[in-house]
C-alpha cells in the first residue's frame, strides 16, 4: 500500500524527537493548546472508555491527556523518533498507549471500524493526498463514531500569524514547520470530510496569545480551526 507520507515532513518531526516533552522547548505551543482541544473533544463524545486513535501522534501529547482521561488509546505516526519519544514518556508515566508506526490507510486496512473516536491534529497539512487521508480517518471509525481534525486556514492572515509571526517573528515553532499552500480552508476540509461519507457537527476556531501563552475556542475560523465530523450510525 502506497503511503501517503511526504519524508521531508516526517523528518521535521523526527528532528525535534528529543524536545517533544520540553514544556518550553520548541513545541511549547502544543502543550499549551493541548488542554483546549481535549475540552472540545470531550464535548462531543464521551472519551472515558472509549477507544480512540491519535492519527499523527508524534510524541504522544494528545495521546496522553486522551489516556489519562479514559480512553483505551492507539497513537500511530510514521515519525519513527517522535514514536520513541512518546513510548519513553508513556513508561515514564506509567501510561498504557499502543504506539505503532504505521499509516492511517494501512490501519483502516486490519481494523476497519475498530474505533469509537479518531483525533488527527496538526496532521493533514503536512499529507501529499488530504482527501485519502479523511477517507481512511473515516475507514477506521464505528458508525456512529467521531473523527476530530485541527489545521490552518489557508488565508492571508493565517499566513501572517502562523508562518510569519509564529516561525520567523517570535519563534514560537521551529521554522519550516509549515508549508502555506497546503493549508485547507474550512470549507475545503468539509468537503473531504462530506465525500468520505462523514456528517460536519462543528467548526470551531482556536485563538492563542503568545503574551500569556493561553488558547481559547473563538467563533473566527480564518486561522486555526477545529472540525468534528461523525460517521453516520
Amino acid at each position: 500500500m502506497h503511503a501517503n507520507v511526504d519524508p521531508a515532513e516526517t523528518a521535521k518531526f523526527d528532528a525535534h524527537a528529543g524536545q517533544w516533552w520540553d514544556p518550553r522547548g520548541p513545541l511549547r505551543t502544543l502543550h499549551e493548546i493541548n488542554p483546549v482541544r481535549l475540552a472540545w473533544m470531550a464535548g462531543h463524545v464521551r472519551l472515558d472508555g472509549a477507544r480512540v486513535v491519535d492519527v499523527g501522534c508524534g510524541g504522544g501529547v494528545l495521546s496522553e491527556a486522551l489516556a489519562r482521561a479514559g480512553a483505551t488509546v492507539t497513537g500511530i505516526d510514521l515519525a519513527a523518533d517522535a514514536l520513541v519519544a512518546a513510548r519513553g514518556h508513556a513508561a515514564e508515566h506509567g501510561l498504557e498507549i499502543d504506539y505503532r508506526e504505521v499509516s492511517a490507510a494501512a490501519l483502516a486496512a486490519r481494523a476497519p471500524g475498530g474505533f469509537d473516536a479518531l483525533a488527527c491534529m496538526e496532521l493533514i497539512e503536512h499529507v501529499p493526498d488530504p482527501a485519502a487521508l479523511v477517507q481512511a480517518c473515516a475507514d477506521l471509525l464505528r458508525p456512529g463514531g467521531w473523527a476530530f481534525f485541527s489545521t490552518l486556514s489557508r488565508t492571508p492572515k493565517a499566513y501572517a500569524q502562523a508562518v510569519l509571526a509564529a516561525e520567523y517573528a517570535l519563534r514560537l515553532l521551529p521554522r519550516g514547520t509549515h508549508d502555506y499552500a497546503r493549508f485547507l480552508r474550512p470549507a475545503e476540509l468539509a468537503g473531504l470530510c462530506r465525500a468520505a461519507g462523514l456528517e460536519v457537527v462543528d467548526l470551531s476556531g482556536l485563538a492563542y496569545n503568545p503574551l500569556t501563552h493561553r488558547a481559547r475556542l473563538r467563533p473566527q475560523v480564518d486561522v486555526n480551526y477545529l472540525l468534528a465530523a461523525r460517521k453516520p450510525a
